[in-house]
């Protein structure tokens, strides 16, 4: 059973597939537990099966071992209480604006009325900084304001965690920057529960409270990180951090 003071429970969980040239193993007897209102990031190389735990606590890929659990409850599907933001940019409705992007599901998942919708979808609009694009439509916005608006809408819905995979990873350097500092002051503000994927130790190091560290695939716990430098970009701290991380990954 899981940590029943935690939110999420991941417990010695191995996810695999078969394949043609027989049983693929994407990670292996992984056990993590998340916090409420914690920043929690997975950390790890490229095919160490990062995205695929994430895709097995969104309820996408069952366990071939294992248990997930959230809020005590084992997750066997999708659900409203886990919401994704994922790396792509055209995870938005082509045909709906910002405002109704962010709407829709509001209406849909938590049954509010088409005044109540808009209300709140615009609050959330302003969270993110797009005030002035309510009426924009997707075609008409950079990859960095799609993801505010897909940030936004998971907002919206109110989940219990949010669910990021690698949401900043085809992004411009700069625009990556302002989104790491963004989704800091989006959590201070809704102190949200937030499930992180990435590759990158710098981006680790800034917004993780803890840091799991998976091996190289099949991934395997190397180490839960406490992260002392969580929120700082270049100072001594966050660079001391990043030298820990990267020793761990070249063991």
């Amino acid at each position: 059973m899981g940590d029943p003071a935690a939110l999420l429970s991941v417990s010695d969980v191995t996810i695999s597939y078969p394949t043609e040239h027989g049983v693929y193993i994407a990670v292996e007897d992984v056990s993590f537990s998340v916090s409420h209102g914690e920043k929690f990031v997975l950390l790890g190389p490229s095919g160490c099966g990062k995205s695929t735990l994430l895709k097995s606590i969104a309820g996408f890929v069952a366990p071939a071992r294992g248990r997930v659990e959230l809020d005590g409850r084992a997750v066997s599907r999708p659900g409203p209480d886990r919401v994704v933001v994922f790396q792509e940019f055209d995870q938005l409705l082509p045909w709906k604006t910002v405002l109704g992007n962010v709407a829709y599901p509001l209406r849909v998942a938590r049954k509010m009325g088409a005044e109540a919708a808009r209300g709140e979808a615009v609050r959330f609009i302003e969270m993110v900084g797009l005030t002035g694009f309510s009426d924009s439509y997707p075609h008409q916005l950079s990859g960095g304001m799609k993801q505010r608006v897909a940030i936004a809408r998971s907002l919206a819905l109110d989940p219990a965690m949010l669910l990021m995979d690698e949401p900043f990873a085809s992004l411009d350097a700069m625009t990556r920057r302002r989104m790491q500092e963004e989704l800091l002051g989006i959590w201070e503000a809704t102190r949200k529960t937030v499930l992180f994927v990435t590759h990158s130790i710098q981006e680790a190091v800034l917004l993780g409270d803890r840091i799991l560290i998976l091996s190289k695939g099949p991934g395997r716990v190397r180490r839960i990180v406490d992260n002392r430098a969580v929120g700082q970009r270049e100072t001594a701290g966050a660079l001391d951090a990043q030298r820990e991380i990267q020793e761990l990954l070249d063991v």
